[in-house]
């Protein structure tokens, strides 16, 4: 990669190497000592009985999660549902993702354990709606037939109501007003809003989805309060969603067009003093999106405001090198730079893209236990590059 200004250093990092050295090298240096590993258990036990032991905070959400559990397919189809469903706007697609996301789990056979109300609840209409959608029935024949038996709005609304249980734990609000509503700001609050599913494909999406963010960052602006940075909200953005060209083919166009809008938003951002975070992309995005960041980040405007950073997902194997670049580009400017660690969100594409071009290796990590290896490692990588990085 080469930086758009000449003092800013480049990103440079195999595409894909073999898992089996990082693996080697990762095993090597993160064994821990057993006082280590008392501390961190008992630290995990504290938080964990904390947040249990707070009904009203988890909003039953840890009842639901014993009752149907992540490792079940029954628990991965609650997740997936929580979270799509309340973004589905209208009818007929609702009924469609219902019918299919409730064939992959045994809600049929499901006995409940839970004495909560709500949950058994839950499981009732799941079972009910599971009963009702027969296997192997087309999706419009299903939703045909269930106007007819019991009615589609009656299964969408029973489902809906179990879905909203996990749903509005895991997402704040369907509007930035509501989400705004629902958090409260106060010390060590560090809410990052952003807007799920966005992407842009046209120009008037990018404008849009700018409009949007602008928006969003005065709203979000207005109801921060006064505590300094870093205890302060901030907003996630993607900047893929602001260009309908974000690719490396399109390179100087992106530059071009995306680095000011990237900079527009920042300002908007720093005159509040928020956080503003550019959000991780596929891998295929990564070295243009470095530069991208980089090109904005050392606009002199923004000098002396440390609120500017990125997201760095954990199950792409070029995660550390992603780390030692923004802290190679912080000093560079004499900057502070927030940085996000998380696990990754574009696996499946990762996989399949890789697949399609024939590839020797992946980009990302095939085994959850080798993600799970480098978060560690690179958790502790920024721990050690405080306070130039802010993680």
């Amino acid at each position: 990669m080469h930086s758009k200004a000449a003092n800013l250093p480049a990103f440079m990092a195999p595409y894909a190497p073999d898992d089996t050295v990082i693996a080697t090298r990762l095993l090597a240096a993160g064994r821990l000592g057993e006082n280590r590993e008392a501390r961190i258990d008992r630290t995990a036990s504290r938080l964990i009985e904390a947040i249990r032991s707070d009904d009203d905070r988890l909003g039953g959400v840890e009842d639901m999660l014993r009752e149907f559990a992540l490792s079940t397919k029954e628990g991965l189809a609650l997740m997936v549902l929580a979270e799509a469903l309340l973004r589905v706007p209208d009818a007929g697609t609702a009924d469609r993702f219902i019918e299919d996301k409730l064939g992959e789990g045994d809600f049929i056979h499901h006995e409940t354990k839970s004495s909560a109300f709500l949950v058994n609840a839950s499981a009732w209409a799941l079972g009910l709606s599971a009963r009702v959608i027969q296997p192997g029935e087309t999706p419009d024949g299903t939703i045909g037939r269930l106007v007819k038996r019991l009615g589609a709005p009656a299964v969408r609304a029973a489902t809906r109501q179990a879905m909203r249980l996990m749903g509005s734990h895991f997402v704040l609000g369907e509007t930035i007003e509501a989400a705004l509503a629902r958090a409260q700001f106060g010390a060590f609050s560090r809410y990052s809003f952003d807007m799920l599913g966005e992407g842009a494909r046209t120009a008037a999406n990018a404008e849009r989805y700018f409009t949007a963010y602008a928006s969003a960052i005065e709203a979000i602006g207005a109801s921060a309060g006064t505590h300094p940075l870093p205890d302060r909200p901030g907003i996630s953005i993607k900047l893929s969603a602001l260009h309908p060209r974000f690719e490396a083919l399109s390179r100087q166009r992106v530059l071009d067009e995306l680095v000011p809008r990237l900079i527009d938003l920042a300002h908007r951002a720093r005159s509040y003093n928020l956080n503003l975070t550019v959000d991780a992309e596929e891998a295929d995005r990564l070295e243009l999106s470095l530069e991208v960041i980089a090109s904005a980040f050392a606009d002199a405007s923004l000098a002396g405001w440390d609120g500017f950073g990125l997201a760095i997902q954990a199950y792409q194997k070029r995660a550390a090198a992603v780390i030692d670049y923004a802290d190679e580009l912080a000093a560079s400017l004499n900057r502070r730079m927030m940085v996000r660690l998380v696990k990754g969100a574009y696996w499946d594409t990762e996989i399949k893209r890789a697949q399609e071009r024939g590839l020797p290796d992946y980009p990302v990590f095939t085994r959850k236990a080798m993600t799970d290896l480098n978060y560690v490692a690179c958790a502790e990588k920024l721990l050690k590059l405080r306070p130039r990085l802010f993680p």
